[in-house]
């Protein structure tokens, strides 16, 4: 086998690589909308139904937070996208200026990159050879593997959108019981509800980075158990204090 086939081997191994990481960050940019926007409704929920036990007060309160956390999570995540992407295009400009004022530096660095992943005489040669004759490519290799920057990792668009989407979806969880039950059993239904999916969407967590499903889950679940506790402490101050 010539470096060539190498070569082609690694490109479409990056590839597949590329799309799965591009789909793990839709997913985490998900995850982490619905979990803020589910914690921090919840808190809201039972903190305002225990202070004035009105239906009507605990939805309103409940509909705003949700639309304004939803929007508020999308800017943010659209912020700090942008912000990423300008400094990827930072680099990427070095990048492409270092290959044209220090060629030589630049092509022992693909030779090392390459040296590391285990090629050697020949096919480590057709390798460099290749790369380094396509300045496209050439750019590309240095900005995937010495700085491990992927242009589709910036999608500030997407990532908006998602986020976004995400939390207006987990805040509407801890409301959706009100609409139901009363406010003392939609109390009761929201924590249950929203700690049950707090723990699936832990344990999916730990499957998209490390750690145990369960601890992950758990782990989820606690803070969200506090966060309601939290909720429902202030909430029963401020009803004994104001009523």
């Amino acid at each position: 086998m010539n470096g060539k086939f190498f070569h082609n081997k690694l490109f479409v191994h990056h590839k597949i690589n590329e799309k799965q990481k591009v789909t793990k960050q839709g997913l985490r940019d998900f995850i982490l909308g619905f979990q803020d926007g589910a914690v921090n409704t919840l808190g809201l929920v039972l903190g305002v139904a225990v202070a004035v036990a009105s239906k009507n007060i605990v939805l309103i309160s409940g509909l705003v937070t949700a639309f304004a956390e939803s929007l508020s999570m999308a800017a943010v995540a659209y912020t700090s996208t942008k912000a990423a992407k300008e400094y990827y295009e930072s680099k990427r400009l070095q990048e492409l200026r270092e290959i044209k004022e220090i060629p030589k530096m630049e092509r022992e660095e693909i030779r090392q990159i390459y040296y590391k992943k285990g090629f050697r005489g020949g096919e480590l040669n057709a390798i460099v050879k290749k790369i380094t004759s396509n300045k496209k490519l050439w750019l590309e290799t240095m900005m995937e593997e010495e700085l491990h920057l992927l242009p589709d990792d910036y999608g500030e668009g997407r990532s908006a959108w998602i986020v976004g989407l995400a939390a207006i979806i987990g805040c509407l969880i801890p409301i959706l019981p009100f609409f139901l039950f009363s406010v003392k059993a939609g109390m009761i239904a929201s924590l249950g509800f929203t700690i049950v999916v707090l723990f699936i969407v832990g344990a999916i967590k730990a499957r998209l980075t490390i750690g145990v499903w369960w601890k992950k889950g758990l782990e989820l679940t606690a803070i969200g158990t506090l966060t309601a506790l939290v909720g429902f402490g202030v909430g029963t101050v401020l009803g004994a204090w104001l009523g």
